[in-house]
């Protein structure tokens, strides 16, 4: 038998967050679950029993609202066993064509808002000792394709935050854990998910050809989300395992390919690497 936990997830209106969410609740879980429209998300769950879900409209670049939902959360459940940032979105564009307003938007919502989940969850998990912490980040998160700059760079900075913040709490009882999913058959590549620049730059036909590709994925991704969630809650039961857990064959041959390169990329600048040291004394 697996014991019940209490969930708070975000970005749970569409995708491998609602997917998690629908998951969950037919477990027997607890689970508040921030999203842009409760309307969305409690109509996704239609089929689904939702007398254990708090859903909360939450603006997670807003630290106080953030507080907030964390607070009634605890209230309702009387703690919290797991938290997954999940929230995120795609942007396809030049590094060249990303303003600074895109910019910002974007790592309000991957990096600043899962900071202000973590500082408003974690204080809650310490006096507890115990809890798990599950970042989800992205194949981007590891290696980057032209055309997705500003993704990779929010997912990136999720991987080093993530990295730091296993070894923080690896004493208080809390565990942490970065999923990196590849291209997975949810509606993260529709032009609804999907954002794209205010204005294209000459010089970069190769990203829009790149656009139209993404665009034409859409329904033929490898991945499966009920799987994935699935993948989710079991790393979560399991309770061990490593800080890094792939999520589709994609993922996981992208992910070999780059410790090849940087492998590689290491050992040929061996010798400029320890040119730069002081003499022996």
């Amino acid at each position: 038998m697996t014991m019940s936990r209490t969930w708070f997830v975000t970005g749970t209106s569409r995708g491998l967050g609602l997917e998690l969410v629908r998951q969950l609740l037919r477990r027997g879980d607890d689970v508040a679950a921030t999203t842009r429209s409760t309307d969305r998300l409690t109509a996704a769950l239609a089929d689904t029993d939702t007398s254990r879900l708090l859903a909360l409209e939450v603006d997670l670049a807003d630290e106080r609202a953030v507080a907030g939902a964390v607070a009634r959360a605890t209230e309702r459940f009387g703690g919290l066993d797991v938290v997954v940032n999940n929230a995120g979105y795609g942007f396809i564009a030049a590094v060249e064509e990303t303003t600074d307003a895109e910019a910002r938007a974007m790592f309000d919502i991957q990096v600043f808002g899962a900071w202000n989940v973590l500082r408003a969850a974690l204080p809650v998990l310490r006096r507890q000792r115990r809890g798990h912490v599950v970042n989800v980040s992205s194949i981007l998160g590891l290696t980057a394709f032209p055309g997705w700059g500003l993704y990779c760079a929010g997912k990136f900075a999720l991987e080093g935050m993530s990295e730091a913040l296993a070894a923080e709490v690896a004493d208080l009882g809390i565990r942490v854990t970065l999923v990196e999913p590849g291209y997975f058959r949810t509606d993260f590549l529709t032009t609804g998910s999907l954002a794209l620049p205010a204005e294209t730059a000459d010089g970069y036909p190769g990203i829009r050809e790149m656009t139209r590709d993404h665009l034409a994925l859409q329904g033929s991704q490898l991945g499966d989300p009920v799987r994935g969630a699935a993948a989710i809650v079991e790393v979560v039961e399991a309770g061990d395992g490593p800080l890094r857990r792939l999520l589709g064959s994609d993922a996981h041959a992208y992910a070999t390919a780059k410790v090849k390169a940087l492998t590689e990329d290491i050992d040929a600048g061996r010798e400029l690497a320890h040119s730069t040291d002081h003499d022996p004394v």
